[in-house]
């Protein structure tokens, strides 16, 4: 997870470099389809590995058919172009403040889709981020 977050920092910081790095900045779906490749690897390295140790299998139809696609769409395209476009406009320090309420909106999100009530732990998470982004934000 800390290997993710510090991969996710870089891949924030490159977004908004003047110029040194013409090709990322310029070629956004370029540098997307090189983190598709490293990531198809590895999660074809690791099923593989899955295949050969368990019974697990794959059962296609329409429903993982429908998933698949909504995942290939939203959050590997759609939500890294926003992200690349808001990391842009108003920097990295700014965009890494929602980065921080991804687990609100998943805990919120799970609760409206799922049912899935919110628990004691939620409210104190809720204020640790909420907390953080106010004692970062502050200007010394």
């Amino acid at each position: 997870m800390l290997l993710a977050t510090a991969a996710w920092a870089f891949y924030s910081w490159l977004l908004i470099r003047p110029g040194d790095v013409p090709a990322i900045r310029n070629d956004w779906a370029a540098f997307l389809m090189a983190q598709v490749v490293m990531g198809l690897g590895w999660s074809g390295l690791f099923s593989a590995g899955e295949w050969a140790l368990t019974d697990a299998r794959i059962t296609w139809g329409w429903p993982l058919a429908t998933a698949l696609v909504y995942v290939a769409v939203g959050p590997a395209i759609l939500a890294y172009r926003c992200w690349g476009l808001g990391v842009q406009r108003v920097g990295p320090s700014i965009a890494g403040f929602f980065s921080n309420l991804t687990p609100l909106f998943a805990a919120l999100m799970s609760a409206a889709f799922l049912g899935e009530l919110p628990q004691p732990y939620h409210g104190l998470a809720f204020v640790l981020i909420v907390g953080g982004i106010v004692v970062s934000s502050r200007r010394a």
